[in-house]
C-alpha cells in the first residue's frame, strides 16, 4: 500500500487483497452487490461477464449447478420463494392475449396469483378437472392456449395427472407444459425427462428440509426457455442471498436420505390409517389400492411423506378437536421439513371450480422424521377424541 495514502484511503483499501480460497466441503459465501470487472469494455458486456451481484455469486451458482444435475436440466433459475418461481416462470413465457389451463387442484397461492395477477394483465385462466383425461384436456385448448399448468399429485386431494401424455399431446400444438413438482422434489420424479417443458419446485419444502429458508426454482432443457427464465428473473429484480443458497445446498445433500425415510414412514402411517374405523379413505398415490396408484408406480421412483385422508362424517368442532388433540403433529402450513404437520383441508375447497364429494372432512398430514410408531400412537388417541366428539367410538 503506498505510504503517502491518507488513513481514510488506507482503511477503505485495507483487507481487499485477494487470496486463493482454501477448499471446503461447501461453496464460499460471497456477499456483494457490486461486481468489480477486469476492464472498461466489460462494463456493458452482459453476454460474457457477470455485472451485478443480484445475478448470483459462488453459492448461488453452486446451487444452480446442483439443481440442474438433480432435474436433468440445462438451466435452473432461482427465486426467493416457491410461489415466486411459479409466478416468475409464468410471467417469463406468457403475454396478454394468451390463455393458460390450470389444474383445479393447484396450490392455493398459485391459484391466487393466476386469478388476481395474470388475469389483470390480460392472460385468460381456465381451470380443468384434475381427473380429466390428457386427450380431453388438450382437445379443450383453443388457439390462444399457450401453457398447461399441472400439479401431480394435486394439492390436498392428491389426484395424479399423466404429465408425460399431456406433454406429448401438447407439444405438436406448440403449447408449453409446466409442472409444479414440489411433491416429487426433482428426485422422486423428473418432469423434464417425461417431456414437460418447465419444472417448478418450492425448494422451501423438501430440498431445504428444515422449515427455515425460503426459495424456489424453475428448470428447463430447451435453450430458449432457459434464456426466457433467466431474463424474466432479471427483469423482475428478484434475487436470493448467498447464505440462503448455502443452506439450500446443504439441505440438497441429504435429500435422498430424508425422502426415503419420510416416504417409508408415510406409507406405514397411511396403511395404518386405512384400517381405522374413523377413517373414510386414504389419499396417497403410493399406497396400493389408492386412487392413481398405477400411474404413480409407472412414473415415480418413490414417495415423500405428504398425503391426505378423510374422516368419517362429523362436525367441524370434532375436526378441530382431533387436530387439537395431536401432540407430535404441529398445526401449520408448508411441509417438507423434518417435523410432522397436520391441517384441515375443507376450507380451501371453497375456491375450486369442480366440486367433489370426498365423503367426510379431509386432513392433510406431513410425516416427518419422528418414529412412525409414535406418530401412529398420537393419531390413534386423536381419532379417539374425534369419535367421542362425533357421539361414539364407532362414529
Amino acid at each position: 500500500m503506498p505510504p503517502d495514502w491518507n488513513d481514510e484511503t488506507r482503511l477503505i483499501r485495507a483487507g481487499t487483497t485477494s487470496r486463493p480460497l482454501v477448499r471446503t466441503v461447501g461453496p464460499p459465501i460471497q456477499k456483494g452487490s457490486t461486481v468489480l470487472l477486469p476492464d472498461a469494455a466489460s462494463l456493458y458486456d452482459d453476454d460474457n461477464y457477470l455485472t451485478y451481484g443480484r445475478q448470483g455469486l459462488s453459492a448461488q451458482f453452486a446451487l444452480q449447478e446442483a439443481l440442474a444435475e438433480l432435474e436433468h436440466a440445462n438451466g435452473v433459475t432461482l427465486y426467493p420463494s416457491g410461489l415466486a418461481a411459479l409466478s416468475g416462470a409464468l410471467l417469463a413465457v406468457l403475454k396478454a392475449g394468451d390463455e393458460v389451463l390450470v389444474t383445479d387442484a393447484v396450490y392455493k397461492p398459485s391459484r391466487r396469483f393466476c386469478d388476481h395477477v395474470l388475469t389483470r394483465f390480460g392472460v385468460a385462466v381456465r381451470y380443468f378437472d384434475p381427473r380429466q383425461s390428457p386427450e380431453d384436456l388438450v382437445a379443450s385448448a383453443t388457439a390462444a392456449t399457450r401453457l398447461i399448468l399441472m400439479e401431480s399429485p394435486g394439492s390436498l386431494s392428491f389426484e395424479m395427472q399423466d404429465m408425460a401424455r399431456v406433454a406429448q399431446l401438447a407439444r405438436p400444438r406448440r403449447i408449453l407444459t409446466l409442472a409444479d413438482n414440489t411433491w416429487g422434489a426433482g428426485y422422486l420424479y423428473r418432469p423434464l425427462d417425461h417431456g414437460v417443458d418447465l419444472s417448478i419446485q418450492a425448494l422451501t419444502k423438501y430440498v431445504g428440509g428444515h422449515s427455515d429458508v425460503f426459495m424456489g426454482s424453475a428448470a428447463a432443457t430447451d435453450a430458449r426457455l432457459v434464456r426466457a427464465l433467466a431474463e424474466g428473473v432479471l427483469n423482475l429484480g428478484w434475487a436470493v442471498t448467498g447464505e440462503d443458497a448455502y443452506q439450500m445446498l446443504r439441505g440438497l445433500r441429504t435429500l435422498p436420505t430424508r425422502l426415503i425415510r419420510q416416504g417409508e414412514s408415510g406409507l406405514a402411517v397411511a396403511a395404518w390409517l386405512r384400517d381405522q374405523r374413523q377413517v373414510g379413505q386414504v389419499l396417497h398415490p403410493a399406497l396400493p389400492g389408492c386412487p392413481d396408484h398405477d400411474l404413480w408406480a409407472r412414473d415415480y421412483s418413490g414417495a415423500c411423506g405428504l398425503f391426505s385422508f378423510t374422516l368419517t362424517p362429523g362436525p367441524e368442532s370434532a375436526v378441530n378437536a382431533f387436530l387439537d388433540a395431536l401432540t407430535l403433529f404441529g398445526l401449520g402450513f408448508s411441509w417438507g421439513g423434518f417435523e410432522s404437520l397436520a391441517i384441515a383441508c375443507d376450507p380451501q375447497f371453497k375456491t375450486r371450480r369442480f366440486k367433489h364429494d370426498y365423503g367426510g372432512p379431509m386432513i392433510r398430514l406431513h410425516i416427518g422424521l419422528e418414529n412412525p410408531a409414535d406418530l401412529i400412537a398420537d393419531l390413534g388417541q386423536a381419532l379417539g377424541v374425534y369419535a367421542a366428539r362425533c357421539g361414539g367410538a364407532d362414529a
